[in-house]
């Protein structure tokens, strides 16, 4: 198995599409708006992922936060709120804002389960900092890090409940960045002391089933590579002081924030110690690239990876349940409304 997450360029895949994914067998596939049209659509193109080497668990992920980060939409899909929707509320009524955001995930995992989506790149436990770049921003869950945790967890459980593996993001932290990664490398020069409220929450939740790095440079760790291919932070931080020994994927890896080819991105990040590699665009000369190029996914890595499949189980028929999970979280989120 090649330790790579790929894209796919349409609605279906292409002869030149199965074909190479039969041969190269990626650990997983990421779907993005160009893959999604209708319900009955998404799950034809999941189910013929699956037929490719006739997994009925395989890996298929997507970004669907709610708010600015959601690839499936309206009309078809309804909106979920961003994160910051869950921190304002917790500023009234902490108990609610948790079992407000553990609901809204398991409503939201439903409509990802229904079409065969096994994984959520989702939530992100990145601490918000003033005066930060806003490309987190309100998908933050707060800027206090055990709050972050807290609805970081509920979020987690949400989606295991509707049989969907969600993903911290983005190790060690994006909070503080002042750039977007996807158009350069930030630079964070805090000390390691400001450093550990980062953490906290991915150390929280570092029994989380699958976590991803962030394309960030931390000069107090390693001044000269980005989490993503940085074997000190990776080792030394990510897998020893937060303790995560779950899957670790890389952000993608068409980032402007990294630099050289993509493959060689991909190489880069494995040599550092992740697990499997992204890479979302579906170029296929990139992806050859990455095929040729990685090594096959390692021990460790395949028995990370077969405990998160074994924890999915995407099932259709229960999205009659969406409309009283929705309900309650609306009910409970109207509380920071009566309250302001």
């Amino acid at each position: 198995m090649t330790p790579a997450i790929f894209g796919i360029a349409g609605h279906s895949l292409s002869p030149d599409e199965r074909a190479f994914f039969r041969d190269a067998d990626p650990a997983g596939y990421i779907l993005f708006g160009r893959n999604i049209a209708s319900r009955d659509q998404v799950r034809a193109l999941t189910d013929e992922l699956r037929a490719i080497h006739g997994r009925a668990r395989t890996f298929v992920c997507i970004d669907q936060e709610g708010g600015r980060v959601a690839r499936m939409k309206p009309p078809e899909w309804l909106a979920f709120p961003p994160g910051g929707a869950f921190d304002a509320l917790y500023d009234v009524a902490p108990a609610s804002a948790i079992e407000a955001a553990r609901v809204n995930a398991h409503a939201l995992g439903l409509d990802l389960a229904e079409v065969g989506i096994s994984v959520d790149c989702h939530p992100p436990l990145d601490v918000r900092q003033s005066g930060a770049h806003d490309v987190i921003g309100d998908r933050a869950f707060g800027s206090e890090p055990m709050r972050v945790a807290a609805l970081g967890r509920a979020t987690l459980d949400g989606l295991a409940a509707a049989g969907v593996a969600g993903c911290i993001k983005h190790m060690p932290g994006h909070g503080r960045a002042m750039a977007d990664s996807h158009k350069e490398l930030p630079t964070v020069t805090v000390g390691e002391d400001e450093l550990e409220s980062d953490l906290a929450p991915f150390r929280a939740l570092a029994d989380a089933p699958i976590g991803m790095t962030g394309h960030i440079r931390f000069t107090a760790w390693d001044a000269e590579n980005p989490a993503t291919q940085s074997p000190f932070v990776i080792a030394e931080i990510i897998r020893k002081r937060i303790g995560f020994d779950g899957l670790l994927l890389t952000d993608d890896l068409d980032m402007e924030a990294l630099s050289g080819s993509v493959p060689e991105r991909a190489a880069r990040a494995i040599a550092a110690g992740c697990d499997i590699a992204l890479n979302c665009w579906a170029k296929m000369d990139d992806m050859i690239g990455i095929a040729r190029l990685l090594p096959t996914l390692s021990d460790d890595a395949a028995a990370r990876f077969d405990r998160v499949l074994a924890a999915t189980d995407p099932v259709r028929g229960e999205l009659a349940r969406q409309g009283e999970l929705l309900a309650k979280r609306d009910a409970l989120l109207a509380l920071a409304g009566e309250s302001a």
